[in-house]
């Protein structure tokens, strides 16, 4: 799909609002998509075909429902820095609360401030280094995750919407992720409103703080 295809695709409000729904990595129904978007089922079902025929979208079929979800970490990639240089071009300050702003998830790695630190303090302490693509697990690094419990992996730079800066994503972060939200470092509060970003808010608990600066000398 050529690009001009893929911005018009982006520029609806409603097929936008259904792909921000999207960008915590869950799958949600075509009803529940509708609802976010603010309009009806019926009105959904030709957005979200285009969506998929685009590539943006992938359906999967269970009974009588579908189920629909972002296609890759490359649209997520794609979203989160599209919002980055809204921001940036909006020059306002951030709108969305600063609980959104701390930790939240892009797809299924950790955004935010907690995720730009993150970033920083893994390069400073020489785990990951320059490779085709991005970054690759060091010596140093494997043996370090690998005592914290968490698979050393490639991954690469994703500019942050908030921070404007790069959080990590690829399997290193994704790992990074899981473990945290295993271990309870990190929670996912209930959303108390319809609102697509409050799916995406991390809340970093009393003992993710004690740990990621214990481990990785993160402090927020």
């Amino acid at each position: 799909m050529s690009f001009a295809a893929t911005a018009a695709l982006l520029a609806d409000p409603a097929r936008a609002a259904m792909l921000s729904a999207l960008l915590p990595g869950e799958a949600l129904t075509s009803g529940e998509l509708a609802r976010v978007a603010g309009i009806t089922p019926s009105s959904a079902t030709p957005h979200l075909a285009r969506l998929t025929e685009g590539g943006l979208l992938a359906m999967h079929a269970q009974g009588r429902h579908r189920f629909f979800r972002l296609a890759g970490e490359e649209v997520a990639h794609m979203l989160e820095s599209l919002g980055g240089l809204q921001a940036r071009a909006a020059r306002r300050p951030w709108p969305h609360g600063e609980a959104l702003r701390q930790a939240r998830l892009c797809w299924n790695h950790v955004a935010g401030r907690l995720g730009v630190a993150l970033h920083g303090a893994i390069i400073a302490r020489g785990w990951v280094a320059p490779a085709p693509g991005g970054w690759a697990c060091t010596p140093e690094g494997d043996s370090a995750l690998t005592r914290i419990g968490i698979a050393a992996a490639p991954c690469r730079d994703c500019m942050d919407w908030s921070e404007r800066q790069p959080h990590f994503s690829g399997g290193l972060a994704r790992g990074i992720a899981a473990h945290a939200l295993a271990r309870g470092w990190l929670a996912r509060p209930a959303p108390q409103d319809s609102n697509p970003l409050a799916r995406r808010r991390l809340a970093l608990t009393a003992a993710g703080a004690r740990e990621f600066q214990l481990l990785f000398g993160v402090s927020l």
